[in-house]
């Protein structure tokens, strides 16, 4: 049978803390270049819907410009999902860390 390895509250804390501080570090600058990169290739697939001649390059094109939009959409709605929901997760980590703590300690006193 493998041992029961209890973390605390104050351990769980202690190893997420750098990890919130780190996605909340690197989000802003990526919503810079993804922003900045995602505009460049629209602009591209445009000029190159524009420039397209036969049908099926047009055809083509377009799809392909529809389907950069879609993703560039989903990418700001995730990190709009990751933003709002970082926090209350952190802090629902917390309580559930400590309750089980809470319990364990309890559960030693007996």
């Amino acid at each position: 049978m493998l041992p029961v390895v209890l973390i605390t509250a104050t351990e769980l804390n202690n190893a997420s803390k750098p990890i919130v501080e780190l996605i909340n570090s690197i989000l802003s600058p990526m919503i810079a270049i993804v922003g900045a990169a995602g505009a460049i290739w629209c602009v591209w697939l445009g000029v190159k819907l524009a420039k397209a001649d036969e049908p099926q390059e047009r055809e083509k094109a377009k799809m392909a410009l529809k389907n950069a939009i879609i993703g560039y959409l989903l990418v700001f709605i995730l990190v709009v999902v990751l933003r709002t929901t970082i926090g209350p997760l952190t802090n629902w980590m917390e309580k559930s860390s400590s309750t089980t703590n809470n319990n364990t300690t309890t559960e030693e006193k007996k």
